[in-house]
Parts: C-alpha cells; sequence; structure tokens
C-alpha cells in the first residue's frame, strides 16, 4: 500500500506539472483555436533567463518576477507581430509558425547560454527529511506545495474568467470571435494577452518543473518532453476546458506513475511513446476530449 501511495503522490506531482503547461496550451485554443507548439520553448527561455539572474546572486523567487514579465512580453509579441498576420491569410500557417519559434527559439538558447546542462536552483525545499508520513508512504512538502501552487493558479483562472471584464470577453471571443468584435470587444487586445498570459504562466511552470524533470538540470531538450506530456493531458480533457486541463493532467500524471512502476516494459524511455499513443486514441475517439465543447457550424 505504501508502495502505491508513493507512486500516486509522484504522478500527481509530475501531473500538477503537466497542467500549469496544459493550461496556457488551453488558454491560447480558446482565444485562437490554435495548438502554441512554442509553449515549451517560451517557458525554457525564460528559465535560462531565471537560472541566469540566479548566477548573478539573486534569490531564485527574486529572479523569476521579471523571467515571468519577460515570457508575457514574449508572448504578446508572438501573437501581435508573428501570429496574427499569418492567421489573417491561412489558418494552418498559424502551425507552422509555431514550429519556427519551437526551432528558433531552441537555437536562440543553444546561441546564448550554450549547450551544455546547468545547474538549476530548486524554488522549494527538498531534504531528506522534508516530508510528513502517510499510510506508510512519503508526502514531501515540495509536493505539497507544487499541488498547492497549481490549484490557486486554477482557482485563480477561474476567477478571471469568471468575473473580471477581460476574462469574460476572452470567454466571448473563444465562443464566437465575429459576434465578439461585434459587440464592441477588442478582439486583437483579447488574443495579445491570452499568449501573454500563457507564456508568463509557462514562465513560472518552467521554473518549478525544471528540477523535477530529470537528470535535474536546464538544458535544451528541458521542454520537449513535458510539453508532449502536457499536449496529451490537454487533449484528454478538452482543449478549450480548463476543468479538462486539471482531471487530464493528474490522469496522465498518476497514470504514467503506476506504468512506470508496475509496467517497466513501457516505463522509462517509453513514456513519451505511451503519451503519443494516448494523443492519437483521443484524436480518434474523442476529439473533443473529455469536457471539450463541440463546434458546430452553420452550412
Amino acid at each position: 500500500m505504501d508502495i502505491l501511495l508513493s507512486r500516486v503522490f509522484a504522478g500527481a506531482t509530475n501531473g500538477s506539472v503537466y497542467i500549469l503547461i496544459a493550461l496556457c496550451l488551453v488558454i491560447v485554443f480558446r482565444s485562437s483555436s490554435t495548438i502554441n507548439f512554442a509553449q515549451g520553448e517560451f517557458a525554457l527561455f525564460t528559465a535560462y533567463i531565471t537560472w541566469w539572474l540566479t548566477e548573478r546572486g539573486l534569490n531564485p523567487w527574486v529572479a523569476i518576477v521579471p523571467a515571468i514579465i519577460i515570457g508575457f512580453l514574449m508572448g504578446a509579441a508572438a501573437e501581435r507581430w508573428l501570429i496574427r498576420p499569418v492567421a489573417k491569410r491561412d489558418e494552418t500557417a498559424v502551425l507552422i509558425v509555431a514550429l519556427a519559434l519551437f526551432t528558433g527559439l531552441n537555437g536562440l538558447d543553444g546561441w546564448i547560454w550554450g549547450s551544455d546542462d546547468k545547474p538549476f536552483p530548486r524554488m522549494l525545499p527538498s531534504g531528506e527529511n522534508d516530508f510528513v508520513m502517510i499510510a506508510g508512504a512519503r508526502l514531501y512538502y515540495d509536493s505539497i506545495a507544487i499541488w498547492a501552487i497549481t490549484a490557486a493558479i486554477v482557482f485563480g483562472l477561474y476567477l478571471f474568467f469568471k468575473y473580471t471584464t477581460m476574462g469574460l470577453q476572452m470567454r466571448a471571443v473563444a465562443t464566437n470571435r465575429q459576434s465578439a468584435a461585434l459587440s464592441g470587444v477588442k478582439v486583437g487586445r483579447v488574443l495579445t494577452l491570452s499568449w501573454g498570459l500563457s507564456s508568463a504562466i509557462g514562465a513560472f511552470a518552467g521554473a518549478l518543473l525544471i528540477p523535477l524533470v530529470p537528470p535535474g538540470q536546464l538544458g535544451l531538450n528541458g521542454m520537449f518532453h513535458v510539453l508532449i506530456f502536457a499536449t496529451a493531458a490537454a487533449l484528454l480533457g478538452g482543449l478549450d476546458s480548463v476543468k479538462g486541463a486539471v482531471v487530464g493532467g493528474l490522469g496522465l500524471g498518476i497514470g504514467l506513475a503506476l506504468v512506470n512502476g508496475y509496467a517497466t516494459f513501457l516505463g522509462g524511455s517509453m513514456s513519451l511513446t505511451v503519451a503519443l499513443v494516448v494523443i492519437v486514441v483521443i484524436l480518434l475517439v474523442r476529439p473533443t476530449g473529455l469536457f471539450g465543447a463541440r463546434r458546430l457550424e452553420r452550412v
């Protein structure tokens, strides 16, 4: 029982990380109806900024603030100057631009900071004695902190979308962009804010998860696997559903932890293959995900 609980705790911690990145994908999809394949690289770039500032003596929690601001500006600028002009001509080309951002940002990281892995400071306590015992299983304080932070961000987004003017405008744009524009909503500003907000959340999530991703150091491939897992989580729950991102992230995280523990032939390096299979199955069986809304078009 204690081994099972330990794996569930570890899976829930990884799932919380997937939730944060999946939320970024959901925010962009709700407004732009596209998947931002460069989301992981935005987070990686800002993680390098956090590392660079900590190397100059700043506390990690202080260094992450300018990284979040830069992440917001990067996302907003990408939408305004790259995504929006292309989307007006061909929506399919938006995916190509996102892939170009993916490779471009990764190459820029290597050009600025080099290709060698770098020790990244842990944002949360992680000592050998920093845990509580639950039914014989160790629940570490950093896991509890990550759960709490994820829950706070999810709850904050719920309040933002439900009770703020900008949140309601974002929901209106997600439902029907043309009708929102006719109602006086400044669609361009909403889209820019959506991309900026998703990149800011991604910047914060990246700094939290880098120490959790093997080998626990900052490297050029640090966010690729996380992006695949987060995409699978977002698709499982529904690309336009915040609730779906939560359920999908937790389900995938715990599921992969149990697979790694009890079906070892599917764990380790095969975990990425499992996530890709999940993506394909969802697209074939239920493209809208568990909680995604079906979109109807008049013909």
